[in-house]
């Protein structure tokens, strides 16, 4: 199983990080909410360990925009409160699992194994499709007609975002802050990335699924459209 952990106490990180790695379980950590967004949207993950009370964006941000962009990863919350309508706005933003500090490591262990075969049982979908294309969550690899394509990171999270969110549109900030989050660099990069996208999974073929919306962002469009 492959774990993203996001926890800005480095001391609970450690203890955490540990206690799965010695189980085999792969971990990625973040020590805060950009960091843990960008990695989440950039990465399949089979379960999101969330921390609640972070710098730069805080759990509930990072659950609900998560949610928001069709990301339906299981979340269990880690938290230090312990009131009810703390434990409703977590739920509220979409998070699947809830855990109070301090906690016991093995119901940890416990509530991560009942939320993995929850999401197994449903046969989550690892892949993604739109008419005739396609993308792999774990390889990152989209198919086209027989043809395949090996994404960067940002080719692919600029395409899970359009597949997800199809066919509606999707902002220029949409798919900015799933990047970069409050880093975004100088000039018009994404314009860049986009382009790169095209020639990959568009240009070799006659119908153009990406279009571009002047001044607002993208979309994916049919070729019945």
């Amino acid at each position: 199983m492959k774990i993203l952990l996001v926890e800005d106490h480095q001391d609970i990180a450690g203890i955490i990080f540990d206690f799965f790695e010695i189980k085999g379980y792969t971990l990625d950590y973040a020590q805060d909410g950009v960091q843990g967004y960008a990695l989440a949207s950039n990465n399949y993950y089979d379960l999101i360990i969330l921390d609640i009370q972070m710098p730069r964006m805080d759990g509930l941000t990072v659950c609900q925009k998560l949610r928001e962009q069709g990301d339906d990863t299981p979340i269990l919350m880690l938290t230090a409160r312990d009131t009810r309508e703390d434990t409703l706005a977590g739920f509220d933003c979409g998070a699947d699992d809830y855990l109070i500090k301090p906690f016991d490591l093995d119901i940890l262990a416990a509530r991560i194994q009942a939320l993995h075969r929850r999401r197994s049982g449903k046969n989550a979908a690892k892949v993604l499709t739109f008419q005739e294309l396609s993308l792999d969550l774990k390889t990152h690899i989209a198919s086209r007609n027989g043809c395949n394509f090996e994404l960067n990171p940002t080719q692919f999270t600029i395409l899970k975002l359009l597949m997800m969110r199809s066919p509606e549109i999707v902002t220029k900030n949409e798919i900015i802050n799933a990047i970069w989050g409050e880093d975004e660099p100088e000039g018009d990069i994404l314009r860049s990335h986009i382009y790169q996208l095209r020639n990959q999974v568009d240009k070799p073929f006659q119908h153009h699924y990406i279009k571009t919306l002047s001044k607002i962002g993208y979309q994916l469009v049919s070729v019945n459209s």
